[in-house]
């Protein structure tokens, strides 16, 4: 049975470290959400999520960008094509990584049944203070 995600202030128990507890967390997620490491390769991403890129394979340990042969292909609002590079790193969970600070905001991405716009909101996952990752919820909007 799929788990609902939530934070909590209170201390948590002892557990894996950093990415990897957040990892599991996501593989039993109903949510559609995914965690990247500090190299944009996807750690973990929710049964939901990818049902609803519709993936043939598993994208654990992918690239997250399709450019450099990963999961997502990231199209423009405007023509439908490939997203630039320069608007790629404002994509929320690239942006969490690179700002160390939440972000959110609307992508559109190439799924098999077509493209589907998403809002994303992107949370930088930290250790030992530094930002070792990204944890993005997704939400499908068309």
């Amino acid at each position: 049975m799929p788990q609902h995600v939530e934070f909590s202030i209170s201390d948590l128990p002892p557990a894996e470290p950093g990415l990897e507890r957040w990892g599991s967390t996501v593989d039993g997620a109903a949510e559609a959400c995914l965690v990247i490491d500090a190299q944009q390769v996807v750690v973990a991403m929710s049964a939901s999520f990818e049902a609803m890129l519709g993936l043939s394979e598993s994208p654990v340990s992918r690239p997250l960008l399709e450019d450099e042969g990963g999961v997502l292909q990231l199209l423009d609002f405007a023509d439908g094509k490939p997203l630039e590079q320069n608007e790629v790193a404002r994509m929320p969970p690239v942006l969490a990584l690179t700002s160390s600070r939440l972000a959110r905001g609307l992508i559109r991405i190439r799924c098999a049944n077509g493209p589907r716009t998403f809002d994303a909101i992107a949370t930088p996952l930290t250790e030992d203070g530094q930002t070792v990752g990204s944890l993005t919820f997704f939400s499908l909007i068309n």
